[in-house]
């Protein structure tokens, strides 16, 4: 199933468990109606400033929008190449692979993420509850938060409070790869 799809039915699903409309959406989220519209109907897929602010209304992980996972256990082992993969060619140029997918009711979220060269989180910059570890692993990424200007290379990290205003952007020559934690789970 699409990627669009998959996010459009599942965000249709939990509204309608949930008893709320597409305008109660709209308000608790803080993203227009018809982008929720467009969203349950498979005809967009949302940023990830959007999904994140339409998962903290469910107190869900983006992660419940985008991967198919139909069971949940204690330990999980990966690969690579056997990972969940998500696809983020909309504004933010991401490609992830979540290490955390397929494990039971997790306090955190954690990501192997693959950013092109100009790759950006947004047209501004997103804050939301809980703690985010970045740790760059090749590349360049330039990370500001709040004023405050961060240019990771190789072997740098950088640990914040998500609710401080924050973006990010590809600065290097080549692909940045990042592994990208965030906590709680339900704040990616």
């Amino acid at each position: 199933m699409r990627l669009k799809k998959i996010v459009g039915k599942k965000l249709k699903a939990i509204r309608l468990k949930n008893d709320m409309t597409i305008q109660g959406l709209a308000l608790q989220s803080q993203v227009s109606s018809n982008m929720i519209s467009r969203i349950e109907r498979g005809l967009t897929i949302p940023s990830i400033e959007i999904l994140m602010k339409l998962a903290r209304v469910f107190n869900k992980s983006v992660n419940y929008f985008v991967e198919e996972v139909t069971t949940t256990h204690e330990v999980v082992f990966s690969s690579p190449g056997q990972r969940d993969k998500t696809v983020y060619d909309d504004e933010s140029n991401m490609h992830t692979e979540s290490y955390t997918s397929g494990l039971r009711d997790p306090q955190f979220s954690s990501f192997l993420c693959t950013i092109p060269v100009g790759g950006v989180s947004g047209s501004s910059p997103m804050y939301h509850p809980g703690d985010e570890l970045i740790i760059v692993l090749e590349g360049v990424l330039r990370v500001v938060i709040v004023d405050e200007v961060h240019l990771l290379k190789k072997g740098d990290s950088l640990f914040f409070k998500s609710h401080l205003p924050h973006c990010w952007e590809n600065m290097g020559e080549t692909d940045a790869k990042v592994i990208w934690t965030l906590s709680p789970f339900t704040t990616i």
